[in-house]
């Protein structure tokens, strides 16, 4: 499949100094940082160390402003709906702590989900609320299918990925969103997958709240993450903690206050890591400037040109299972040879992928190059 964009895919691979080592398809893990974003921390790190907090490059207001108009505009959202937090796990505690349920309703959560959206959740057993499961299947049809007949009249929340995190599937969130809101049920969504990658319209997919991390298709640190609670939800979401940044007028230290802000920043609710957000901010700038819906062309053509690759080698490739729903995520596996002795051989040549569900996850972004990838091809063309 050609390659075809405008964008300079051989500045982005130049870019990325991770290419000299490794040719790194995990990217739906953990995504290795840019020259913008080495030089965007060392030009922090260097001037906060001349003028401390003073330094313009530690206006934290200034930096969370960009990032949050970046994800809204990405999102279709409000940059008020957003919140900047650690990671998924905490977005979801956010969530889980902060609605209100009563004995005898029901959540449902997604088959061999990933743990961050699973654990947040469990307390609610103790309560009497019922936790149900929505089998994965393959293809996006066949989950709405089923997901649908999972709902009963007392199903009151329904928490799932935006993409499946061990076969890349898409999920049909929008019409999952629309199926909620005719039941009234609250759509709670882990975008950690998908957020960057696959489109994700938080209005046309009705969205009550979702979570995701910074690290993956973001190109964001590790520890980051962003919490979205829209303005209409805002009141039915109880915080279940309270800092100094939670309250109105929070540089006014005395006297105390009783007054959560007004929107999700509430949820930020003391002292940011100002030099993650300095990374964030560079990395988002980043794929802003390409353009993400250039960026997920790019993705998808990479994936699609890897799995031309697997199949000429006998690989199953399970994308294969859902056409018409790109995907940026690919999962493989080649019968009759065990999946520890392809992971063995892929990491001794420098490949960086990983096991899911007895299969292999790769995952590109758009620092890979074609050549990188018939380099894979040829690693696992021996087997």
């Amino acid at each position: 499949m050609k390659l075809e964009s405008s964008c300079n895919w051989g500045g982005v691979h130049e870019a990325y100094p991770v290419n000299r080592e490794l040719i790194w398809l995990n990217n739906c893990g953990v995504t290795p940082p840019g020259r913008h974003v080495v030089e965007a921390v060392n030009g922090f790190m260097t001037d906060n160390a001349r003028k401390g907090i003073l330094s313009e490059r530690a206006d934290y207001k200034a930096v969370r402003k960009r990032i949050k108009t970046s994800l809204a505009d990405l999102l279709n959202c409000k940059a008020e709906e957003l919140a900047l937090i650690h990671n998924t796990a905490e977005g979801m505690n956010f969530i889980s702590h902060g609605v209100s349920l009563s004995e005898g309703d029901e959540i449902i959560l997604l088959e061999n989900e990933y743990p961050s959206n699973v654990y947040p959740w469990l307390h609610w057993k103790s309560k009497g609320v019922r936790i149900r499961t929505a089998g994965m299947e393959k293809t996006p049809e066949a989950f709405y299918e089923g997901f649908s007949r999972c709902i009963t009249e007392k199903t009151r929340v329904v928490s799932l990925s935006a993409v499946h995190w061990c076969t890349g599937m898409p999920l049909p969130l929008e019409q999952i969103g629309v199926l909620c809101r005719e039941r009234n049920i609250r759509f709670v969504l882990d975008g950690a997958q998908g957020v960057g990658m696959q489109p994700l319209d938080v209005k046309k997919a009705n969205v009550s709240y979702m979570a995701f991390s910074a690290w993956k298709w973001l190109m964001g640190p590790l520890g980051l993450g962003v919490l979205y609670v829209p303005e209409e939800g805002i009141e039915s979401l109880k915080p279940i903690f309270m800092g100094t940044e939670s309250v109105v007028r929070d540089e006014e230290y005395l006297p105390y206050k009783s007054e959560w802000k007004p929107a999700a920043d509430r949820f930020t609710f003391s002292t940011p890591s100002i030099g993650d957000w300095v990374y964030f901010d560079a990395a988002l700038r980043f794929l802003v400037d390409l353009g993400f819906d250039a960026v997920r062309e790019r993705l998808f053509s990479l994936t699609n040109v890897l799995n031309d690759h697997l199949r000429a080698l006998g690989f199953r490739v399970y994308s294969d299972h859902f056409p018409g729903h790109p995907t940026g995520i690919t999962v493989c596996e080649k019968p009759g040879i065990s999946v520890s002795q392809l992971m063995g051989r892929l990491k001794n040549q420098g490949v960086i992928a990983a096991e899911r569900l007895g299969r292999i996850r790769f995952s590109p972004h758009v620092f890979i190059s074609p050549e990188q990838l018939e380099g894979v091809a040829r690693v696992l063309s021996g087997v």
